[in-house]
């Protein structure tokens, strides 16, 4: 068995009696010092401790999110209607999707990007419009010549008032006008229009009639339009409430239409009838409500493949002619993403980390593009989009790995003049290469190896400074008594 003597011997840390022990005022000082230096030092390595730190690494992308990118976008438009407003994508891989409507939802807005009512139903994909087959050879006029200064009396004196608003060098028009002007003659032998009084069919040039087309909110030609008795009364946004007609454009088509609209109606009809009616008739499947405002707020998400392609936004009709004079692609940018919708607390938690992650993964947002026509006409808005995806990994509580992933992105845009109808173009391109931050995990040994350090190493520099000044302090009082003596 081992004595206490013995095991006393191996005590590194012998005590002297206090006895012969000696404070100073120098050691109290240095002792004072010492103890801040480590409070300070223990402060600062605590703090480096809690502090996240993260590597960068570029590397080829090994995205987990397959191989299509979903884009998110809310833009609107003050002077694009939502009547011909569509979306379409294309890629280098011959991928060319017309008037996307799936996924995405379309409000008619006024010139303050103001909701101006429900959302717009887009009218499904257009099946082939069947046109007459009479020739345009000094066609006696059937329709009545509207105008600015007889518009509104019409359109209060007939309880239906159907009109073709046309262009004289629109193809669609010139081929509508015998078929048009055929069925209005004959309308108007079967409705007398002084005897009957229930419906007439009327024309407007919009090269004559600039201002009616555009208070009526024509984009394209020839629009049929569909006045109720009534219904041009105007709400509370300013604008008149009709019907626009989609349907097959021969004689015997708009005949049939029209009679459809008449039927319900008696010969005293009272507009109220006429309201009511709106919705049930024969032909309700050729029309849609026409756009209450010459504005479109356009917002969804559409898919698109992880190659160079496009995004498009413009007028489309397979059956109308646009004035390409007159059209303005001018945007306001609401929001514009890619990639999986990232909450903001997680992107919140995450800036915490990393305080430039998350500054251009909405680069655009808020942002307005507009013509102010320095340009003239035909002009396209362009948008030249790189992308990039970021990959961070996070350590959470457990050990875990938490996977957040962000597509940030630059832009550069311009305004262009084109010989194509005028669009809103974003041509994006993806980087093949993606940015992955990783967090640097810290041990906790280390920092305890770090506290002990700092602790004895203050103590013992604190403790050499001491017997240094203590004992330049006596060397001195022995020279001052020998010089007495």
């Amino acid at each position: 068995m081992f004595s206490s003597t013995k095991i006393k011997s191996v005590d590194f840390y012998r005590k002297i009696p206090r006895d012969l022990t000696e404070a100073s005022l120098s050691g109290a000082g240095l002792s004072i010092i010492a103890a801040l230096a480590m409070m300070f030092l223990f402060g600062m390595e605590l703090n480096n401790y809690l502090t996240v730190t993260t590597s960068t690494a570029v590397i080829v992308d090994r995205s987990t999110d397959g191989d299509f990118l979903r884009i998110d976008f809310n833009i609107s438009f003050p002077s694009l209607s939502c009547e011909f407003a569509s979306v379409d994508v294309s890629d280098v891989l011959g991928t060319n999707r017309l008037n996307i409507t799936k996924t995405i939802r379309k409000f008619s807005i006024d010139k303050d990007l103001r909701p101006t009512g429900s959302e717009f139903q887009s009218v499904p994909a257009l099946h082939f419009i069947k046109h007459g087959e009479e020739v345009d050879e000094g066609t006696v006029d059937g329709s009545v010549t509207l105008t600015a200064a007889n518009f509104d009396s019409y359109t209060h004196q007939y309880p239906i008032l159907a009109v073709n608003f046309y262009a004289p060098w629109c193809y669609w028009s010139k081929r509508l006008k015998p078929s048009w002007e055929k069925a209005a003659k004959m309308i108007k032998e079967r409705y007398d229009p002084e005897l009957d009084g229930r419906i007439l069919l009327g024309k407007v040039d919009c090269t004559d009639e600039i201002e009616l087309c555009k208070r009526n909110h024509i984009q394209a030609y020839p629009s049929i339009r569909i006045f109720r008795k009534g219904s041009d009364v105007r709400d509370d946004h300013g604008h008149h409430d009709h019907e626009s007609y989609y349907g097959d454009r021969d004689t015997d088509s708009l005949v049939k239409t029209m009679e459809g609209l008449v039927a319900p109606i008696p010969m005293e009809g009272s507009q109220k009838l006429a309201l009511e009616d709106k919705h049930n008739n024969t032909a309700g499947a050729a029309k849609r409500p026409a756009p209450l405002t010459g504005g479109c707020r356009i917002e969804g998400y559409v898919r698109v493949k992880k190659v160079p392609g496009n995004l498009i936004i413009s007028a489309h009709s397979g059956a109308h002619s646009f004035d390409t004079t007159q059209m303005n692609m001018s945007h306001v940018i609401s929001h514009l993403s890619f990639g999986r919708k990232i909450s903001p607390q997680l992107l919140r938690d995450v800036k915490r980390m990393i305080p430039y992650l998350g500054g251009s993964h909405d680069r655009l947002n808020g942002r307005s593009f507009i013509n102010h026509r320095e340009l003239g006409a035909n002009v396209t808005i362009e948008h030249y989009l790189q992308i990039v995806k970021t990959e961070v990994m996070m350590r959470k509580t457990f050990g875990e790995i938490s996977l957040l992933e962000e597509y940030e992105y630059t832009a550069h845009s311009s305004l262009s003049q084109s010989v194509y109808i005028p669009a809103a173009k974003f041509h994006i391109e993806l980087s093949p290469m993606q940015v992955v931050v990783s967090e640097n995990p810290k041990s906790f040994s280390h920092f305890i190896t770090n506290v002990c350090a700092i602790i004895g190493g203050v103590f013992t520099v604190a403790g050499i400074l001491d017997s240094i000044l203590h004992n330049t302090i006596r060397l001195i009082k022995k020279v001052e008594l020998g010089k007495n003596f």
